[in-house]
């Protein structure tokens, strides 16, 4: 059953751009899967998906590019453990951390390759980001939050 379920969420994220945890858990739900939001946040983690920055500015999940997965995993451990604020200003996104963790935690995401991002500078406890835009920059600071509270 969990192959089949797995090989569905890879369907659905090919074919649709899923946004959220609870839209996926509709529509496998819609496809007739009994599973529960753990479920789906454990199928996520074992798929080792990730959210990418698509065509209209609104992240959605796909798979990650083929060595990647082990580095979002540790990415995401590791942001969501390490940071405690995101916010930006213009296009400049701030992240502050805890001390001694910036550095760590910018070189996570420098390996993570994100749309829109030009450039980023850490310190002892705080990570610099040059987004393209502001738009980009609020996206973001947006996708960043999810990952700080879904974990806490």
């Amino acid at each position: 059953m969990k192959t089949r379920r797995h090989s569905k969420i890879l369907e659905l994220i090919q074919d649709q751009a899923i946004e959220t945890q609870e839209e996926l858990l509709r529509q496998l739900k819609a496809q007739g899967f009994d599973v529960t939001q753990a479920t789906v946040s454990r199928d996520i983690k074992e798929l080792r998906l990730v959210k990418t920055l698509g065509e209209g500015g609104r992240y959605h999940y796909a798979t990650a590019k083929k060595g990647a997965g082990d580095i979002s995993t540790q990415f995401f451990s590791l942001f969501s453990g390490s940071v405690l604020t995101v916010e930006y200003a213009g296009n400049m996104v701030v992240i502050k951390c805890m001390t001694g963790m910036a550095q760590a935690v910018c070189a996570a995401m420098d390996s993570m390759h994100w749309d829109g991002v030009v450039g980023t500078l850490a310190g002892d406890d705080t990570i610099f980001v040059v987004v393209r835009n502001e738009s980009r920059a609020v996206d973001l600071v947006s996708e960043l939050k999810k990952l700080i509270t879904e974990e806490k």
